[in-house]
């Protein structure tokens, strides 16, 4: 009926991370299936979901549809895709594809199915988006990236990198109050994140959160 849909508690914090959205434009490129997307367009954000597959932007589809919640989208390769005509975003979602070792605790096949040679083409894959959403941006536009990694390779360091290569891009270090509080979960730089023995609970089965990384930029 649209009343609710699913998210791991970690990641619905990174959309978060945009403050209020109400009429901004968003771009949330790698979207499928759209729980992000969902998030900000529900907080009222002008929200443009991209995604290269079209049967996981169908997916993204029929969520909105089910949720009766509106986005424009567009079946493209992200990091090659130019954006629209009439200049850019006001915010930009890198929800980067990634070797998804902190979901290990629900998703325990990970361990078996990623490779160690599988981070190098992950990470180059993370820049190459990062790039392009550098370029996507206003100025005075906030990108959040974020993956659902437990590497360092495919978070700090790659935020370290846009940072040493950008200058234009500025760390907005992230407030404890943004997270509800947990102030174990952002780090010493201001950057968010998570792992799975974080949120503890009495009964295992309702406790921990995915392993998530997420830092917020803006363009000055």
């Amino acid at each position: 009926d649209g009343a609710w849909w699913v998210q791991d508690a970690a990641a619905a914090l990174p959309a978060r991370l945009f403050g209020d959205v109400g009429g901004k434009t968003i771009v949330d490129l790698c979207a499928a299936p759209g729980g992000k997307t969902a998030q900000l367009a529900q907080a009222g954000a002008h929200v443009t979901a991209v995604d290269r597959s079209p049967a996981r932007m169908a997916r993204l589809r029929d969520n909105l549809a089910r949720l009766s919640l509106q986005a424009d989208d567009v079946v493209t390769d992200a990091a090659e895709w130019p954006g629209p005509d009439n200049g850019g975003f006001d915010g930009v979602l890198v929800d980067a594809p990634c070797t998804s070792t902190g979901t290990i605790r629900r998703h325990p096949d990970v361990a078996w199915l990623r490779q160690e040679a599988d981070i190098a083409a992950l990470t180059a894959l993370q820049q190459r988006l990062l790039q392009r959403a550098v370029a996507l941006l206003k100025p005075g536009g906030t990108l959040v990236y974020c993956t659902c990694s437990l590497e360092p390779e495919e978070g700090e360091q790659a935020i370290a990198s846009l940072l040493a290569a950008e200058s234009g891009m500025r760390r907005v270090p992230i407030e404890a109050d943004e997270v509800a509080g947990l102030s174990e979960i952002v780090t010493a730089n201001g950057d968010l994140r998570t792992l799975p023995c974080h949120l503890p609970h009495d009964d295992p089965r309702l406790g921990g959160l995915d392993g998530f990384y997420a830092a917020r930029l803006v363009k000055s």
